[in-house]
């Protein structure tokens, strides 16, 4: 491939894509088919399982938690990785998710225990500009441990 193509090529993927999205419960799947098409175009295909349940739990958690008076939009940021993608979900709520352990006749709580499975412990949770946070993962090759921010 020459140089100028491959830059073409560079110039059609961008490595980080960001999205608003209703707080709305199909947009958990929409964002999640988003995220599938982008990790083949960044040959991650691999990682299209876990990160897509991943994201499910951060937006099905920021459509269950953001509300008014400072807004209800959801945005979800996809970064590639030299080893894999870090998921962002962004929303207004200033509360901060926690993993928890859930009694077992409870029907929720347990998103985030599954997000700190499915990413090694990769995912945190961190202030943005303006009201509200950023809830972040990581999902990766094996036993990478590449630095997150």
């Amino acid at each position: 491939m020459t140089p100028g193509r491959s830059a073409a090529l560079a110039a059609e993927r961008p490595y980080s894509v960001e999205k608003l999205w209703p707080p709305a419960p199909r947009s958990v799947g929409r964002a999640r088919r988003l995220l599938a098409h982008h990790l083949g175009v960044w040959g991650l295909p691999h990682l299209r399982d876990s990160a897509a349940l991943v994201l499910s739990e951060l937006v099905t958690n920021a459509i269950t938690h953001a509300h008014p008076p400072y807004g209800s939009l959801i945005s979800t940021r996809f970064e590639r990785l030299e080893c894999g993608v870090r998921i962002e979900v962004h929303d207004s709520s200033r509360g901060r998710p926690e993993v928890r352990d859930a009694a077992a006749e409870e029907e929720s709580g347990r998103g985030l225990g599954l997000v700190d499975v499915l990413t090694g412990g990769r995912w945190g949770v961190c202030d943005r500009e303006g009201p509200g946070k950023i809830v972040w993962a990581v999902c990766a090759d094996g036993d990478s441990r590449e630095v997150v921010r």
